[in-house]
């Protein structure tokens, strides 16, 4: 399984950057992955909301090929950790593309990524940062993988 991670900007947050790579380090022995940073609109004022999801897009579409596209969205789909399990095992088992796991910026993905999403993923009913979604996403995806090996996660 190919797994790419892929956001505007870099996460700037140093205990979160800590997670991120805490996380990655163990879904690393299980699946080839990869966190792929891309341009992040900077210095704009958020009224030129559309203006900053217009740019971020752009460097967003630049990293997104032949990928199953799953952006995470407010009004996707929830699971319980065990259906996200199953549910890459699923994609796993069914296609030798890539998945491609895309969390926008603070205010969110353009419409055009939307609609080039395979599936939309909800991580919650909450709101989190985007930089906390991004450890909470790299956290179930490892806890998935350690389902789908039968391998022990503390809990």
């Amino acid at each position: 399984m190919d797994l790419k991670f892929v956001w505007p900007g870099r996460t700037r947050t140093p205990a979160l950057k800590s997670l991120q790579e805490f996380h990655l380090d163990r879904i690393r022995p299980m699946a080839a992955c990869r966190i792929i940073e891309s341009r992040e609109a900077r210095g704009m004022d958020e009224r030129a909301a559309e203006k900053i999801k217009e740019i971020e897009a752009q460097g967003l579409e630049k990293h997104l090929d032949n990928d199953y596209i799953i952006c995470l969205v407010d009004d996707g789909k929830e699971m319980s950790s065990v259906e996200f399990a199953r549910f890459l095992e699923k994609r796993q088992l069914g296609s030798c593309r890539s998945l491609a796991f895309v969390v926008g910026g603070f205010l969110g993905l353009a419409g055009r990524i939307l609609e080039r999403a395979d599936f939309r993923l909800s991580l919650s009913k909450m709101t989190f940062s985007h930089e906390l979604t991004r450890v909470v996403l790299l956290e179930q995806v490892y806890r998935s993988l350690t389902i789908v090996k039968g391998k022990h996660y503390a809990k």
